[in-house]
């Protein structure tokens, strides 16, 4: 005749420990964000631009961008930068004037836009 065996109790102890490792380990190899780059260079010395090649005005506001003193949307930009820029081979210069309240969101956005549109190097000249 058989034997009944009495079966044993599994201990919790071990199995929220296990749990809790678990737990741990995604909490820490995964990533809830994903963090980008903007490059930002200093304005120097350098060759002095064309005389016939005039380098783009950019006016960023807080709620407001204007392109050569003509009202855009940031979401409609690179159409508007398209169109100054014609057939040019070259980068052209873009200045970009921060006016009073900008935020620093708001700029990055903005550089993010501008790194997605080949053809111009954007520098910023500060809060007029």
């Amino acid at each position: 005749m058989r034997k009944m065996r009495r079966r044993r109790k599994l201990s919790m102890t071990s199995l929220i420990d296990v749990i809790f490792l678990l737990l741990l380990f995604f909490m820490l190899t995964s990533t809830f964000t994903r963090f980008a780059e903007v490059e930002l260079t200093s304005g120097g010395t350098g060759a002095a631009p064309s005389a016939s090649e005039r380098p783009l005005f950019l006016q960023l506001g807080p709620e407001t961008a204007r392109l050569n003193s003509a009202d855009v949307a940031l979401e409609g930009l690179a159409e508007a930068l398209a169109e100054q820029r014609g057939e040019a081979s070259e980068a052209r210069r873009l200045l970009v004037a921060l006016q009073p309240g900008v935020t620093a969101q708001r700029l990055t956005d903005l550089l993010v836009i501008l790194r997605g549109i080949p053809g111009f190097t954007p520098t910023v000249l500060g809060a007029s």
